[in-house]
């Protein structure tokens, strides 16, 4: 059987990538509620984010500003709920694409999650405030 997937070099493959695994995020058992919870009716809004943050990150074409961790500061999860949203995330990514940006999108996801994660963390135990 060919494999026909294909490396993510334009902005409708950041598209496919981005609703195929909030597609999954959504209906989550683990995720669904705190993503839910905190985006509420804004899905599209949060989604032209996204597209903008991944259009950046792995085509080097600079569409978002802004800081990622911020909306993220207080949210309440922990070390499960990020091992299911790289889970997911690398799910998404293999089954669509294959080649460097994919390795890419994989390490950069592998990253902010294990960055948030640790920041996340130390907020709760400390009485510092983030920089927003």
């Amino acid at each position: 059987m060919q494999d026909l997937r294909k490396d993510i070099t334009h902005l409708d493959d950041v598209k496919l990538l981005v609703d195929s695994f909030y597609g999954k995020v959504r209906l989550d058992e683990k995720l669904k509620d705190i993503f839910d919870n905190v985006i509420k009716d804004r899905w599209p809004e949060h989604l032209e984010k996204m597209y903008r943050f991944w259009q950046t990150v792995l085509l080097d074409e600079h569409t978002y500003f802004g800081s990622p961790f911020v909306p993220h500061a207080n949210l309440p999860v922990i070390a499960e709920h990020f091992n299911q949203w790289i889970h997911l995330f690398f799910e998404t990514v293999d089954e669509n694409f294959k080649g460097k940006n994919a390795d890419k999108a994989k390490w950069q996801g592998q990253r902010m999650a294990e960055m948030f994660h640790t920041k996340i963390e130390y907020y709760k135990n400390n009485t510092s405030i983030p920089l927003l």
